[in-house]
């Protein structure tokens, strides 16, 4: 209530931060003021920096896992060619993820490392580990919900199902009611343990409207590129259209936003206005296609994979209030698909190059223009150069 900023993050994380104080406050104690808004200093600046950096091990042990049970198309005798080396520098050197994290500020990378390693784990059949990893990810960041149906209609049909028939069909004797026990006791105690003591204290209502702030307003301040971004933009042309034929009252019209970081609520003037639910429904039934494929026709790890993947682009093109760094839930998983198969590379170089382009707005002063401009250049080129040298 001190801030016009929600606290929009699961309790592991907020854990996760009040484990960083302990350090932060030989740094500079002011920081850990909650009524000191908008404060900074040199030392703050610094602690934040490193306390991201400390962390990225996480992520820099996750693709090392991921370049051990994922193989390329070939190999080659110079490493700058290998797919394990490439596939390395496209997750460690990802321009995306460098600029959310080290200029815009936040932890993403210490949160993708934790689904990377729950990727590699399912991909090295070590299925309990990998469900483990990615119940803890959705208790520090619960925006992973929208690849969720990939890792349970995996596991259900490559862990729960013990036994294959000779045409790929399932029966219910191969059916393993063991396994299910498990994962299902591994999401519960994760759960407990993240939630259980809100429940007791009667303060869970609490988590879950910050959580979900559905009043935030259909688009992110600087509009993700996805459907509700031309649908607002189709209404903003409809109203400008309507006010020039004289169709519309200019003074009936709402004066609210349409977007924001803030809280605040809006209406379209000409199209109806969007709900929550009827982005759920949107996003649901995008999601439905890839999730049938991945359980009528598996095709193991690379089937999964693909899932997510579009799982992770379904909610971003239509998911409430989309962050423009969310476009980050597709590239990176899509990055060790794009070492197997030429297609896929090919797929990757358009999503990396327009995904990239559209997290520009969270760059915004005078000096960072350069800078944006030259990281995403230098990653571009070599996406480009290493992919085609692979695919030659």
């Amino acid at each position: 209530a001190t801030s016009e900023w929600t606290l929009d993050y699961p309790p592991f994380f907020a854990w996760f931060e009040y484990a960083l104080s302990h350090i932060a406050k030989y740094f500079d104690p002011q920081m850990l003021v909650v009524e000191n808004l908008n404060y900074t200093s040199r030392a703050t600046i610094f602690f934040q920096r490193l306390s991201v950096i400390f962390t990225d091990t996480l992520f820099i042990y996750a693709v090392h896992e991921c370049c051990r049970c994922i193989n390329g198309k070939r190999a080659a005798k110079d490493i700058l060619e290998k797919p394990t080396f490439i596939l390395a520098v496209l997750l460690l050197w990802n321009f995306g993820l460098l600029i959310v994290d080290h200029i815009h500020f936040q932890y993403n990378g210490f949160l993708f490392g934790l689904m990377l390693l729950s990727v590699a784990r399912l991909c090295q059949k070590r299925y309990l580990e990998g469900a483990l990893l990615f119940a803890v990810l959705l208790h520090f960041k619960h925006i992973y919900m929208y690849v969720a149906p990939a890792y349970g209609i995996y596991l259900l049909r490559s862990y729960c199902f013990t036994a294959n028939n000779a045409d790929g069909s399932l029966k219910w004797r191969s059916f393993s009611f063991l396994h299910v026990t498990l994962l299902g006791l591994i999401v519960c105690l994760v759960s407990a343990l993240s939630l259980g003591p809100f429940l007791v204290l009667g303060q869970l209502p609490q988590v879950i409207s910050r959580l979900f702030p559905f009043k935030r307003g259909l688009c992110h301040a600087y509009w993700a590129p996805n459907f509700w971004a031309l649908y607002n933009a189709m209404d903003k042309a409809l109203t400008i259209l309507g006010l020039k034929c004289n169709f519309l009252d200019s003074t009936k019209i709402p004066k609210a936003s349409m977007t924001g970081g803030l809280v605040q609520e809006f209406q379209h003037t000409v199209l109806p206005s969007v709900t929550p639910l009827a982005t759920l429904i949107c996003t649901f039934i995008a999601i439905l296609p890839s999730v049938f494929c991945l359980w009528f026709k598996p095709q193991g790890p690379r089937g999964f994979l693909q899932c997510l993947v579009l799982c992770a682009l379904s909610s971003f093109m239509f998911g409430w209030h989309v962050h423009e760094k969310a476009i980050l839930l597709a590239i990176l998983p899509l990055s060790l698909l794009s070492i197997q198969r030429a297609k896929d590379a090919g797929i990757y170089l358009i999503l990396t190059t327009t995904g990239h382009f559209s997290l520009f707005p969270l760059l915004f002063t005078p000096p960072e223009l350069p800078i944006k401009i030259l990281l995403m250049l230098l990653f571009t080129v070599y996406s480009f150069s290493s992919l085609k040298s692979l695919f030659r």
